[in-house]
């Protein structure tokens, strides 16, 4: 296993893929490939477009990514009092927390976002893993983590460049409402945009989820029509991240199911 070692180009030979090169040149071979990357990266940037028949690639360029969250993290001196919660009783704060008062609320969350424009209330997904995991930060200290929605990747009027600061006090500013005392407890936060989770993690119009989980992308559709099961038209290259099925989130499945397609291949 090899970290900072990223790949440039998938090497492909008579329709087989044959291993891979790294940015600094390095080949390395190998007679099995398999990319966890987004489809639209394994295909379109890693793979010579000879390679590939036109109307498959055309799928793929053609698969919806559209991503709409962003990703905030707290470093925090110390835990903050949430109002609705009774004093001394962290043990509430272990699961998820979610600040979303009620379906209006949601819905127009979202409008902003159909509109080009982040939510000025935003629907928030909060962790606090320091309560499950104290190693997470030095005692005593705890980190607080957000999923943000609705942030959409395209910006109508402005660039995340541009916006990156307000978005992040709308959400202090959103939390305080919740937790009066959260902003004297901050040390530190980093924010991740939708332009920043494609930039840093490679994730197409930055989709968590490598891919839109609507009806026309999932199951048998999903990454395209007729390669829905891990295997792809190159030979030994095969696809185990979260654009198979059964989609994004801390599941496993898609590397697992991935592993079963590849033992069987392997069996003939």
């Amino acid at each position: 296993m090899r970290t900072g070692a990223a790949v440039s180009q998938i090497l492909v030979e008579n329709g087989r893929s044959a291993g891979v090169v790294l940015e600094n040149g390095e080949e390395i071979r190998a007679k099995t490939v398999v990319s966890g990357a987004n489809p639209y990266h394994t295909f379109v940037d890693l793979i010579d477009p000879c390679e590939l028949d036109p109307s498959f690639l055309r799928a793929v360029r053609q698969i919806k990514f559209r991503g709409a969250v962003s990703k905030m993290h707290l470093a925090l001196d110390g835990l903050p009092q949430f109002t609705a919660m009774p004093d001394g009783e962290w043990h509430r704060l272990n699961g998820r927390i979610q600040i979303s008062p009620s379906l209006e609320y949601l819905e127009k969350a979202y409008d902003a976002a159909k509109y080009g424009q982040f939510s000025e209330r935003p629907y928030l997904n909060i962790r606090i893993p320091t309560l499950t995991d104290p190693t997470l930060a030095p005692q005593g200290k705890h980190i607080m983590s957000i999923h943000i929605q609705y942030t959409p990747f395209h910006l109508r009027q402005s660039t995340w460049q541009q916006q990156k600061e307000t978005l992040a006090q709308t959400v202090l500013d959103t939390l305080t409402e919740y937790i009066p005392d959260l902003k004297k407890h901050i040390l530190h936060y980093h924010l991740l945009t939708p332009t920043d989770l494609a930039q840093t993690y490679g994730l197409a119009e930055g989709s968590l989820y490598h891919g839109e989980l609507m009806l026309d992308q999932l199951l048998f559709m999903r990454p395209v029509p007729g390669y829905a099961q891990y295997r792809t038209p190159i030979d030994n290259l095969y696809l185990c991240g979260a654009g198979t099925h059964p989609g994004g989130g801390i599941t496993g499945e898609p590397g697992r199911l991935a592993a079963q397609a590849i033992l069987q291949d392997l069996k003939q």
